[in-house]
């Protein structure tokens, strides 16, 4: 007989517990791990979207406005010539040239007609005042295919008094570089401005040498090839050799008033 309280000498079975400890510990691991390399994921992708704008942002920053109207410019059809007309009839001209394409069916000859203009300010009683200008006065630039009827229509129209280059009949055509200088002058006076406002030294790049032959495009010697006799960077200015009948005569010049040959 066992005694009361005396243990019988038989094992007990011990409550059996299942044990999930281990998987559900693995489960948690793997779901923290996949949690973890989503984050990643959407952090990389946050910083790629971030980067992407920035590079977007910059890359609109630093877009040069001559060089894209460089590129539209050599896209474009036809040639850009000079046409000369009366000081301060410069618009009134625009306007009658751009009736009489439209008039006489010559669109697919005649492009565009531009009055090249600048921004300035004007400081007047205390006041500024935003104004635009022309940049050569008795100047008009205009985009076209040089045919007998296409510059009759150009020539006849009424305050023009001609085409400036090498003949009457034979006009020269400008360079793209030309056309870019011309009709894109307030870009490097935006530059220089920016610059003079954050206190830099301003730095003129000088394109113009000693010797070197150009071509007047804007006051009395429009037109005239003249010869570099003198660049002062710091102004901006040129001294040039100008021939008027038979004799060398030296005009002082802007950057502006000159292209090259």
């Amino acid at each position: 007989m066992s005694t009361p309280g005396q243990p019988t000498g038989e094992a007990l079975d011990e409550p059996a517990f299942d044990e999930p400890a281990a998987d559900q510990s693995a489960e948690e691991s793997a779901e923290e791990s996949t949690a973890q390399e989503s984050t990643a994921h959407t952090a990389d992708e946050s910083a790629a979207a971030a980067g992407a704008e920035t590079d977007g942002a910059e890359t609109a920053e630093n877009t040069d406005p001559t060089a894209e109207l460089r590129a539209e410019l050599r896209k474009a059809p036809g040639r850009w010539y000079v046409v000369h007309s009366y000081a301060g009839k410069e618009n009134t001209v625009k306007n009658n040239l751009e009736s009489r394409i439209e008039s006489l069916g010559m669109r697919d000859y005649i492009y565009q007609v531009e009055v090249p203009t600048e921004e300035y300010v004007e400081i007047k009683n205390g006041q500024r005042k935003s104004k635009r200008r022309m940049v050569y006065p008795g100047y008009i630039l205009v985009r076209m295919d040089l045919t007998d009827e296409s510059w009759s229509v150009v020539r006849n129209t009424p305050q023009v008094t001609g085409f400036v280059g090498a003949t009457a009949q034979q006009p020269s055509a400008l360079s793209i570089d030309e056309v870019v200088k011309i009709l894109a002058p307030a870009a490097p006076k935006k530059a220089a401005a920016a610059v003079a406002a954050s206190g830099a030294p301003i730095r003129t790049e000088v394109d113009f040498e000693v010797g070197e032959a150009v071509t007047v495009m804007d006051g009395p010697f429009a037109s005239l090839p003249a010869t570099i006799a003198e660049v002062s960077p710091g102004p901006g200015k040129l001294k040039v050799l100008v021939s008027i009948f038979g004799r060398e005569t030296e005009v002082e010049l802007t950057f502006a008033q000159v292209a090259k040959i």
